[in-house]
């Protein structure tokens, strides 16, 4: 073996992107506000065109939107638009499900189960922002463990719309004990392989969440 060889660090981009998608996913701006690039580009030490790049991808992603004349804001999305997404993304990943369940590797699920364990230290702890990383940590691993590509892209083309929404969706502390009870269940069917059961499972996760959005959220009447 070569002593030398090339050491692999993750790109100023990629973390750039890594950190404003936890930023917008969690932060204080509220749907259809408007990004202060100038003071964002301050803040993480980094020059208006590495931002702007950044800012396009999470765009591309519909976590915020870019518009001529109007700068980068917020993503909105009504009840309505809530519901049409999330009815794909449910139908997605009880499909994700059922085949992780069939395919999924023994390592994998071990994988998830560590996953699970970190996500309620972190629940107990009252850190809804490490819980909702580890959370989505969790859907992706299943997404990844069903082996369809095709099917993990189309979900994450979608996933990026209601990110957000996701995140508030567990801002109750009553929905945030029923989010963990429920991905106890997951963790069963999957380890039980119950492919059925747990694509079942996944679709009404995600059903809660929807149902806790739609309270908050406009309609097209209002």
């Amino acid at each position: 073996m070569t002593l030398l060889q090339p050491i692999h660090r993750p790109s100023l981009h990629d973390q750039l992107v890594e950190q404003l998608r936890s930023y917008f996913t969690e932060g204080p701006l509220k749907p259809g506000e408007k990004v202060n690039e100038q003071a964002l580009a301050s803040a993480y030490g980094v020059s208006r065109t590495p931002l702007r790049e950044a800012l396009k991808v999470l765009a591309s992603e519909g976590l915020l939107t870019w518009t001529p004349n109007r700068g980068v804001r917020m993503a909105e999305i009504s009840a309505e638009g809530l519901a049409e997404v999330f009815e794909v993304l449910m139908a997605l990943e009880s499909l994700a499900g059922r085949k992780a369940a069939a395919k999924m590797s023994e390592a994998g699920i071990a994988a998830i189960a560590d996953l699970q364990s970190r996500m309620e230290a972190e629940y107990e702890a009252g850190d809804i922002s490490a819980y909702f990383r580890t959370n989505q940590a969790i859907h992706e691993a299943i997404l990844q463990g069903s082996g369809n590509e095709a099917l993990v892209a189309t979900h994450r083309s979608l996933s990026g719309r209601v990110r957000r929404a996701r995140f508030m969706a567990n801002m109750s502390r009553a929905r945030w004990q029923h989010a963990i009870e429920e991905h106890r269940e997951i963790l069963a069917a999957l380890t039980a392989r119950d492919a059925e059961g747990l694509g079942r499972l996944l679709a009404a996760h995600l059903e809660g969440k929807l149902r806790s959005l739609q309270e908050t959220l406009p309609t097209s009447g209002t």
